[in-house]
């Protein structure tokens, strides 16, 4: 049902697409071929939107798990007479190994059941809903399956079993020990005829798929620090949100999950925002090698398309595509995950101006500047220009990261952004051929420091503030150090971490990104996970690696059982909010852990700045 926790959930992806499936047994979202397709399952947004279900029909128990170093799901149904094992993956393409990961991926959910112990009768009941549960679409039994159509989709469901069709299908069977029922949905578009798959096929795709995910998984993870096994299943989880013909990278693979039960802040995170792709850039570059990252820079440079170049503002966000118009809609006859209404598509932000985004590209790019020699003079225009704005902007208000809807203000953490985008400028400018921009860039970014300091400081307070000659706290400003503006072990930065200890930490011990700030929105939010890895982040920096470890284990004991993060975690209940997996947070994770493995082995962390 759409009240399940957050936390019930696993992510599925091939690169293209995502599912969540619950502990249940349920894939409740599943979006194909593209993250931001119209789902085809939607039961986490409400009860009638559909869902596929495998399970035994007896009570049993359940225990899950990743097989290891893939986004392959293994979920383990234990009854009074015996076990299955079910075993779930959005398929990759025949042979695909290493850097290709998600190259010719066949839009094919995979579900494989195999009983392991004993004797064990299973359900399934198979009930699709396109276009976001407004479509009961006609079910035709075929040979070794289902066909399905409506909508501007056709799929077919390979399967052992034979159904009973109404407007879903079902089927029962009693499996033995050895024995397995294999189920394979494939998707094409309308006119299309769906490939049925053998059981044999089916096999050995599934095989294939974890082979796949093992040798990316061998060609890019090397983090050998603390939290090892969350940092690596954290690179895989922002990996999985990568479309993998463009480059472009989701901030999640759901729209709507919401950041309070009942509230009205539920958004379509299913686009790539410049800042989120830098920030996963960037931290894959700790936990993952980035060979993709000049791809990336490419996609970006044709998605904006000179923007910056012809004075214009750089778009905060873009669709997987590259596509602008991101025009915001509510979904009426959807209720909304525990009745969290409206439920959204599309996202309004795209129209904002938010000038950190300048400085996240720019800060990506020079960490990422031993993968990015092959650039295009195009690209390296883009990145020179992405400069240039900054110079010329950071005066100007904006809506800062946080993305708030009432009205513009002079963001401490945007002044950060565009000080961050020159200084990353300065130092690559030869690789960008801008050397004749240094003398500009660099008067710019020290006017920029000078505003910080002399604005953004609020001496009653004692901390750097939300805003120029605001009163308010803000946890971005925990990225001053992180950037390399200031060191973490300056007076004024000591304070402003004192501050946001004292007053944006909850009982738990986890921070809010700000209090009691007319954001344009009702409602409330819980505490952020990617504040608390700041927070844990800068106090390594700072020499506390008592409190480092202290405050990232206590946002880390938020991973559900299979590591997994939203955005937020509410302060009352103590569960995951928001959509889900969160890029952000396992962002925060990797970065926090990188940090703090550095602190203790005595060498200074650099600058990561998600």
């Amino acid at each position: 049902m759409s009240d399940l926790p957050i936390s019930a959930y696993a992510l599925l992806s091939d690169c293209h697409s995502a599912a969540l499936v619950s502990t249940g047994g349920s894939v409740d979202w599943l979006c194909l071929p593209a993250f931001d397709s119209r789902s085809v399952f939607g039961r986490i947004l409400d009860a009638e939107a559909g869902h596929w279900l495998i399970r035994p029909t007896a009570d049993h128990t359940v225990t899950r798990r990743y097989l290891d170093r893939t986004l392959v799901l293994r979920t383990e149904f234990r009854t009074d007479t015996g076990t299955v094992v079910l075993t779930d993956a959005l398929a990759q393409g025949p042979g695909i190994r290493g850097h290709g990961l998600g190259r010719g991926a066949p839009h094919l959910l995979l579900r494989v059941l195999e009983c392991v112990e004993g004797t064990v009768e299973v359900e399934t009941e198979f009930a699709p809903r396109p276009e976001y549960g407004m479509i009961r679409p006609l079910l035709i039994p075929v040979a070794a399956g289902l066909r399905c159509h409506g909508g501007p989709d056709t799929l077919g469901l390979s399967s052992p079993l034979p159904f009973r069709v109404t407007d879903r299908a079902r089927a029962r069977s009693t499996l033995h020990r050895g024995e397995r029922a294999a189920f394979a949905l494939q998707h094409t578009r309308a006119g299309g005829t769906p490939r049925m798959w053998s059981q044999r096929e089916i096999a050995v795709c599934l095989d294939d798929t974890v082979l796949a995910w093992r040798s990316w998984a061998d060609a890019h993870q090397a983090y050998r620090g603390p939290w090892e096994d969350l940092v690596e299943c954290s690179g895989r989880v922002l990996q999985g949100l990568t479309y993998q013909p463009t480059g472009a990278i989701v901030a999640a693979p759901t729209t709507s999950l919401p950041e309070a039960v009942g509230g009205v802040r539920n958004w379509d995170y299913r686009f790539a925002w410049v800042r989120d792709a830098s920030f996963t850039l960037d931290a894959l570059w700790v936990a993952a090698c980035p060979d993709e990252a000049e791809a990336f820079f490419r996609w970006m440079a044709q998605a904006a398309a000179n923007a910056p170049e012809h004075g214009a503002d750089l778009q905060i966000m873009f669709g997987i595509r590259g596509e602008r118009d991101l025009t915001e809609r509510e979904l009426d006859h959807l209720s909304g995950w525990r009745a969290s209404r409206p439920v959204r598509v599309g996202n309004a932000a795209w129209r904002q101006r938010q000038s950190d985004v300048y400085g996240e590209l720019l800060g990506a790019a020079h960490r990422l500047r031993a993968y990015l020699r092959g650039l295009d003079a195009p690209t390296k225009r883009f990145l020179a220009g992405l400069a240039d704005a900054a110079a010329a902007r950071w005066r100007e208000p904006d809506q800062g990261i946080w993305e708030v809807r009432s009205g513009p203000q002079h963001f401490v953490y945007s002044k950060l952004m565009c000080w961050v985008a020159l200084d990353r400028a300065i130092e690559l400018a030869e690789d960008l051929g801008a050397g004749d921009r240094v003398p500009g860039w660099s008067a710019a970014r020290e006017e920029i420091r000078t505003a910080i300091e002399e604005q953004g400081w609020n001496e009653e307070v004692g901390a750097y503030t939300q805003a120029f000659g605001s009163d308010r706290l803000d946890a971005s400003v925990l990225v001053l150090p992180i950037a390399g503006f200031t060191p973490a072990t300056s007076p004024r930065m000591r304070r402003t971490v004192d501050a946001v200890r004292e007053h944006l930490t909850s009982p738990d011990g986890l921070v809010y990104r700000y209090l009691a700030t007319d954001d344009g929105l009702p409602g409330e939010e819980g505490t952020f996970l990617l504040c608390t890895f700041w927070l844990a982040q800068a106090l390594a920096m700072a020499g506390d690696l008592e409190g480092a470890r202290r405050y990232f284990g206590r946002a880390a004991a938020a991973v559900n059982d299979l590591g997994l993060l939203a955005e937020e975690v509410d302060p009352a209940r103590g569960e995951l909010m928001g959509n889900f997996p969160q890029a952000f947070s396992h962002i925060g994770l990797v970065n926090a852990a990188w940090a703090i493995s550095e602190a203790e082995a005595g060498r200074a962390p650099g600058r990561p700045q998600g």
